[in-house]
């Protein structure tokens, strides 16, 4: 009778065997969700001198533009990782950061804070190397974000006053990266939209948390929703005067050779009265980049109103 020959069976831990590298690749996955790409789309902002300076169809300043991008991707997912490092004990108590590899220790501290590292530092020499106006914009975002992420965000309005603060050095950066004016209306438009948005998630995470709010953030203990309701409204109709005033002024027409640019203002009145509507009907706002993604009213609104700037921009009436 043949003898039946034995069977090789795999060894699950062997050298070069399957196991160790979907391991690895299951730690590059959680790593890459630790970067947050869903959020780079707020770093789009550095397109906004593109577009008003009417540089678009500029290959070179294109190419450029996206590279200031890419460089603020960088510096975002740094101060990410950073963040969530400071923030992994109290995020544990938050019904949607809970899951975030690093509160789940998925991620170690000190492989999140190496990569935020690497990061820094790559995006940080790229953005001396295109000019040194970008690299100062860029190293000035980067320590503001630090700050932020220790002590700034448990200071009352300095917490919020920091993130809108950090979109405006992003639309800053992308003029410095075209060598650029910005015009101090957008800053304004910019610096009064982020508010808006700011405040707009503090709420949300109040209302979410109800009690336990500041046990996960002390800082919320500073606000109430009515407050938070008061400084929303504030705000907003600030911002929809500034860009208002924006679209109309002499400076602005003078520029681009139209005074059709008012046409626009309809697409913002809509989207803050929509994102409104989001906060406060169907308890939207913790992640803004989330909610312009996900809402489909919202998001064909945002690329209406790009499709209206460019074509009154680039084909003045």
């Amino acid at each position: 009778m043949a003898r039946s020959s034995p069977r090789t069976l795999a060894v699950p831990d062997a050298p070069g065997s399957a196991v160790p590298r979907a391991l690895g690749r299951r730690l590059l996955i959680k790593l890459f969700v630790s970067l947050r790409p869903n959020q780079w789309t707020k770093n789009l902002l550095v397109f906004a001198a593109l577009i008003f300076a009417v540089r678009l169809f500029d290959v070179t300043a294109v190419v450029r533009s996206v590279e200031a991008f890419a460089i603020f991707c960088a510096l975002s997912s740094a101060v990410y990782l950073l963040n969530d490092v400071v923030d992994r004990r109290i995020d544990r108590q938050h019904p949607l950061k809970s899951q975030r590899p690093i509160a789940a220790g998925e991620i170690s501290v000190r492989m999140a804070l190496g990569t935020a590292a690497v990061f820094a530092c790559l995006a940080l020499g790229g953005a001396f190397l295109m000019a040194w106006q970008f690299g100062a914009i860029a190293a000035g975002y980067l320590a503001l974000m630090a700050l932020y992420s220790g002590p700034l965000k448990h200071v009352v309005i300095l917490d919020v006053l920091a993130i809108a603060i950090g979109f405006v050095l992003r639309a800053a950066a992308g003029a410095a990266a075209l060598h650029v004016a910005i015009s101090h209306w957008l800053l304004a438009c910019t610096i009064l939209l982020a508010l808006f948005i700011s405040l707009a998630k503090r709420r949300h995470e109040l209302v979410l948390l109800a009690e336990g709010a500041t046990s996960h953030r002390p800082i919320l203990g500073e606000y109430t929703p009515y407050l938070l309701d008061q400084m929303i409204a504030v705000v907003a109709a600030s911002t929809l005067i500034a860009y208002i005033f924006y679209t109309v002024s002499p400076e602005t027409i003078q520029k681009f050779g139209t005074t059709w640019l008012d046409l626009t203002i309809p697409f913002p009145l809509y989207g803050i009265f929509r994102y409104l509507y989001l906060v406060h009907r169907r308890e939207g706002g913790g992640s803004p980049a989330d909610l312009l993604l996900n809402d489909r009213p919202l998001l064909i609104c945002v690329s209406l109103w790009v499709a209206a700037v460019v074509l009154i921009v680039y084909r003045p009436f």
